[in-house]
């Protein structure tokens, strides 16, 4: 099992490596979000009474979990692109198991997804001062594998489901982009200062207490309540996603 998961990632690593173009254009919605508009976002954080700093530990691990929700949420046209071309086909008379197949894609999408989060970290302690500790930062770089591990198996399974290149990218768009603008990842959504009925609808978006782990871990908040919901979110949504994969490559196998 772990020799075919190891083929099937070294696989998907390599085919990256050689045309990486989309790893780039994963990272560079972040980086434009990062650039053009986190000093929006600082500014309006300062009139709220927050400091600079403040403000960029409250963007950056936004925009990493930004990153893993979009970058491996579109994994699955790769894997069209194999079923059309009968990659899909070829592997499934060979032994590797259908669990391998899928974790082997994952894993490779999942490390990606790290890569790319270290890249935007990097370049906020470069350029905007960011503060945040060496272990909080490990930390939210757990919490972007695991949600890329789950946001990749989801991606993976509904392409196989739906093998269409034209329903696949408009359900993700219209599943993400309420994601997205719930989740608080462009503005902290706070009782405060949104409306009851969006903060309350906000509250039962998994992806929003994901989102809160990173920051909170970016702050170096390590106590219970802070860590507690967000990680057992995260983790049930990557044991959920894996076995709806795996049922599903097994299920098209048949």
């Amino acid at each position: 099992m772990l020799r075919d998961i190891w083929l099937i990632f070294r696989r998907d690593m390599r085919a990256a490596l050689r045309n990486p173009t989309w790893i780039v254009i994963g990272i560079m919605q972040p980086l434009l979000y990062l650039f053009l508009f986190g000093p929006l976002m600082v500014r309006a954080m300062q009139a709220q009474g927050l400091s600079e700093v403040d403000g960029w530990m409250l963007l950056t691990p936004a925009l990493i979990a930004q990153l893993a929700l979009f970058g491996s949420s579109f994994v699955g046209f790769g894997l069209l692109a194999d079923y059309r071309s009968g990659v899909v086909e070829r592997f499934r008379v060979t032994p590797v198991s259908r669990g391998a197949l899928l974790l082997g894609k994952v894993l490779a999408s999942a490390l990606q997804a790290v890569v790319q989060a270290l890249v935007i970290i990097a370049l906020a302690y470069l350029a905007f001062d960011l503060d945040a500790p060496v272990g909080g930062v490990l930390l939210s770089l757990v919490i972007v594998f695991l949600l890329a591990v789950s946001l990749a198996s989801c991606s993976y399974a509904l392409a196989l489901t739906l093998k269409s290149e034209e329903t696949f990218p408009a359900l993700l768009n219209a599943v993400l982009i309420p994601l997205l603008l719930l989740s608080g990842i462009l503005l902290p959504i706070t009782a405060g200062v949104a409306p009851k009925w969006l903060y309350t609808v906000s509250r039962i978006n998994p992806f929003r207490h994901v989102v809160d782990v990173e920051r909170s871990s970016f702050r170096g908040d390590f106590t219970m309540d802070a860590l507690f919901t967000g990680s057992v979110v995260v983790l049930v949504m990557a044991v959920v996603s894996v076995w709806w994969g795996t049922r599903t490559f097994q299920k098209d196998s048949t």
